[in-house]
């Protein structure tokens, strides 16, 4: 550390609000602009911002909390980019276990029409609870289903109970079957309705400050289930409050030949027409992005969420993901929704993205620092922040730890930073979100667990039936 930054912490320490004193952890990954990975490294805390970065040597040795990591690799907190949250009730569902992306969608309509906002609370507290016990700090929600009172405002209270940093994605679906769209008639809301909604959201919930806790997303659907005029509506609404855009794109091959045939375009071709590209839109999927699309989203920002296990059990395709980084386009990290990757685990899901990337181009399509680097920076890039992402003075206070004495990493501590991305996923020891403990000693410390399990199961099985 510089003499300059230990001037900063012993300032910092003098100053009025909480510290946190991270120390000895045997690697702690910076993932700042020279990749550091520090032996005995830590950080220094004041409130929701790391001060001081180094050595624990080069630290300030007292804190208000003191957080000893000896035995643990601490990295920043994974960034999740898309999520359908409330399909943590439909997981493993028997009617859309062996289909492609238009029928599985099909069979669940019909099951999720029957949501409530009991419902939609409780499979939120559930899936962040998973996404926070395998590392996540930050999460995108594409919420685009509304029945029988629910709001994202659910989404949003159960993200506030629990603790977790949320970019909330007020989806829509205003095409049904009877317009020529893939959702059930009974599903679909009126387009004037979801813009008043929608600015409703954004003026009551979005924070656009520095270390945001909470950021809403305009999301409508997708190509196949919402009109060019709410698409092009939307954009304008986004671009005239600053926030951030969102939506499905080019998921598989039939996605493409749906958007040829509708209007003549390929899915980037009608993300350009409708001015869904710039460094303020963000697509999930891509596995069918061609040439020119990657083309377009580097020379644009456009960014892309890669979902790799949802993208698998669909069997939708490989996203050409490689190509894309090395073309410049934004790739973040995404879990997709639990009834198409039926788990939330985000250490798994960077496992994933590797392994996926060297089935379709080779060994040396992704290393583990690359997958782990697109969790991270990458995730931050694409959900358009730069407070979160990297190990950093300035940055917001979100890291974690896993416990490299576990038997899954036994043999592999000459190198734990790969290990965490080889290895079997993890689940980590601590969690901090904006200084704050959420996960301590592999325990959840915001909720208590097992009650909410138990009401997401009940309602669960009520889903399903009601449905049957």
């Amino acid at each position: 550390m510089t003499m300059t930054q230990q001037a900063g912490a012993r300032a910092a320490a003098n100053r009025h609000g909480k510290t946190m004193l991270v120390k000895h952890a045997d690697v702690l990954v910076t993932m700042d602009g020279a990749r550091r990975e520090l032996r005995d490294g830590g950080l220094y805390i004041e409130d929701n911002r790391i001060v001081a970065v180094g050595p624990t040597a080069e630290l300030p040795q007292t804190a208000d909390e003191v957080l000893d990591m000896r035995g643990h690799l601490v990295i920043p907190g994974l960034i999740n980019t898309h999520h359908h949250m409330y399909q943590s009730l439909t997981r493993a569902i028997p009617a859309a276990q062996d289909a492609e992306l238009f029928g599985w969608l099909t069979n669940l309509y019909k099951v999720w029409a029957n949501l409530t906002p009991e419902m939609i609370e409780v499979s939120t507290l559930t899936a962040m609870a998973e996404l926070l016990l395998s590392g996540c700090t930050t999460s995108s929600d594409h919420l685009y289903i509304y029945p029988n009172g629910s709001r994202l405002d659910d989404s949003i209270a159960a993200a506030r109970r629990i603790g977790m940093r949320f970019h909330a994605a007020r989806g829509s679906m205003s095409v049904g079957q009877k317009d020529g769209g893939l959702p059930r008639d009974s599903v679909v809301e009126r387009e004037p309705d979801i813009l008043k909604d929608t600015q409703r959201l954004i003026e009551t919930y979005h924070d656009n400050g520095r270390y945001a806790m909470l950021r809403v997303v305009v999301a409508p659907c997708s190509p196949f289930s919402v009109s060019r005029d709410l698409m092009r509506e939307s954009a304008a609404l986004a671009r005239q409050y600053g926030v951030s855009l969102h939506t499905h794109l080019a998921e598989n091959v039939n996605d493409i030949a749906y958007s040829r045939e509708k209007f003549g375009m390929t899915p980037a071709e009608y993300a350009e027409d409708l001015g869904w590209v710039g460094h303020d839109v963000w697509h999930a999927h891509c596995v069918q992005l061609d040439d020119a699309g990657i083309e377009l989203f580097a020379r644009t920002g456009t960014g892309v969420a890669h979902c790799p296990c949802s993208n698998m059990r669909l069997a939708s395709g490989i996203a050409p993901i490689k190509r894309m980084r090395l073309a410049g386009v934004p790739v973040g990290l995404g879990v997709d929704g639990s009834a198409s990757n039926d788990g939330a685990q985000m250490v798994a899901e960077v496992r994933q993205a590797l392994l996926l990337q060297r089935v379709g181009f080779g060994p040396d399509a992704m290393t583990a620092r690359e997958a782990l680097e697109i969790a991270t920076l990458g995730g931050a890039k694409v959900l358009n922040r730069d407070d979160i992402g990297a190990l950093a003075p300035g940055m917001a206070a979100d890291f974690v730890s896993f416990d490299l004495r576990q038997p899954l990493f036994a043999g592999a501590l000459h190198d734990p930073v790969a290990a965490l991305v080889f290895c079997a996923p993890s689940q980590v020891s601590h969690s901090v979100i904006g200084g704050k403990v959420v996960v301590k000693d592999g325990q959840l410390a915001t909720v208590e667990l097992g009650p909410v399990i138990e009401q997401h199961n009940r309602l669960a099985k009520a889903l399903y039936q009601a449905a049957a």
